[in-house]
């Protein structure tokens, strides 16, 4: 008889434990002398956060990247918010297959688990073609944003400046060299329209993506599935919606918006409504920010960006399906519909799952940084808490200033928005065997409401 021990690790399992190594691995690495500026020396709990916000790619910072870490640390940031972003598991199957070594059905299952994908057959194809979409968006970012840098950093530093801001705005890791983060950018529509591309580009999904270039090349034969179309008009309304809710309440705003131009007012008011659904990047300072317009940031960095993408959050699809399944019931409909066809019961019930769970931990997360932290206004720790979950990046400016307790809180959120709480549920879950072949009664009145 097999030991526990000698049982291959779950999907989730070694999602779990992959990403807590590359937590551990990239602390060490800022760790090291090498890695710091003259006269810096970051703590352990410093090197920890920096680690955890690159790999989980959030951008919260409690130190100034550019001052405190050499261009070896900066790199070692660099290749964490990479790994982070294509997926630790997806990231070590594809340097599995370029040794010549190849996958067996349980590293498939593994790295379909991580993309969101439904099916495990063709998954090294689909990794070939998500390698291709990723370097090839990030090298367009370099192309559109060297032209600026050169001329601010110089050519060869300029160089540096672009690939790390393109890589950063792509994986939504919302890093920035700069000590005042993008702000300096506010007016340049070239930087500001290029990140604003990137972080939407990757907040489409690889999945949604490769669906949409198919779709585009023989609309005839292959139709887009009920995920993309959902994640896609999820996605489209929240943009629409952010972009005219920013504008509103921060156009006459002296401390965001409203000393600027008309149209860097719209510029600024773009960039700010791509960015909350998991980008981190700013051009403005969201500490000065009206409290409806934090309000709407919460919501939308909540939700977060499409599966198999770069971005955090609950996803597009779960807020859709939980938005469609409510809509349905108020209007008396017995199955639930979305673009002539019916979501499944499973469907539903997962989406309400991820909800509560993801919930919970927030509230939890959020007690705890009211116990640690009581004199930091309670807004500021509401956005700040939900900005961990959803690994965006955004901050109202506390985040260096809070507690050792609070930012190990922080840490912990980052780490379970990224690999998602009910993935870390399942990993550390035990299926349970006593109800096998058993079906009870059903009861249908319960009251609800």
């Amino acid at each position: 008889m097999r030991s526990f021990r000698s049982r291959p690790l779950s999907p989730a399992q070694l999602i779990a434990r992959v990403y807590a190594a590359g937590i551990v691995l990239g602390t060490a690495l800022l760790m090291l002398p090498i890695s710091h500026q003259p006269g810096q020396r970051p703590t352990l709990l410093e090197a920890l956060f920096t680690a955890t916000s690159s790999l989980c790619i959030t951008g919260l910072s409690v130190v100034d990247v550019g001052s405190t870490f050499s261009r070896f640390g900066q790199v070692v940031m660099l290749l964490l918010f990479q790994a982070g972003g294509l997926g630790i598991i997806t990231l070590g199957t594809l340097v599995a297959l370029v040794g010549g070594r190849r996958l067996g059905f349980h590293d498939r299952l593994n790295v379909a688990t991580q993309l969101n994908a439904a099916e495990v057959g063709g998954i090294v194809g689909i990794l070939r073609r998500i390698v291709l979409f990723v370097f090839g968006a990030e090298l367009v970012g370099v192309l559109l944003l060297y032209p600026r840098f050169a001329v601010l950093e110089g050519p060869l530093e300029g160089l540096f400046y672009a690939v790390f801001h393109s890589i950063s705005a792509f994986n939504h890791a919302g890093f920035s060299l700069y000590p005042d983060g993008m702000l300096r950018f506010v007016s340049d529509p070239l930087v500001s329209l290029s990140l604003s591309a990137l972080v939407l580009v990757g907040s489409l999904g690889f999945l949604s993506v490769m669906e949409l270039v198919r779709y585009r090349q023989n609309p005839r034969r292959y139709r887009l599935s009920l995920a993309t179309k959902a994640a896609l008009v999820t996605s489209g309304v929240l943009l629409a919606l952010s972009l005219l809710a920013v504008l509103l309440l921060e156009w006459n705003n002296p401390k965001t918006l409203g000393a600027l131009p008309w149209y860097d007012k719209l510029l600024a008011g773009f960039f700010q409504a791509v960015t909350p659904r998991s980008g981190g990047f700013s051009t403005v300072d969201y500490g000065g920010m009206t409290q409806a317009t934090l309000m709407v940031t919460v919501l939308l960095m909540f939700v977060g960006a499409n599966p198999s993408s770069t971005g955090g959050g609950i996803k597009t699809t779960t807020f859709f399906v939980l938005v469609t399944s409510a809509w349905s019931m108020i209007r008396g409909r017995p199955n639930i519909v979305a673009f002539r066809r019916r979501i499944g019961e499973g469907v539903v019930l997962r989406a309400g799952v991820v909800a509560v769970l993801s919930l919970t931990l927030v509230v939890t997360a959020l007690i705890a940084l009211f116990l640690s932290d009581p004199q930091v206004p309670g807004l500021a720790l509401i956005f700040e808490t939900v900005s961990a979950f959803g690994t965006v990046g955004l901050s109202t400016g506390i985040t260096a200033n809070l507690s050792t307790t609070g930012q190990l809180v922080l840490i912990a959120l980052m780490y379970l928005g990224r690999i998602g709480p009910l993935t870390f549920a399942l990993a550390v879950s035990r299926p349970s065997r006593r109800s096998e072949g058993v079906i009870y009664p059903r009861e249908d009145e319960i009251p609800i409401g």
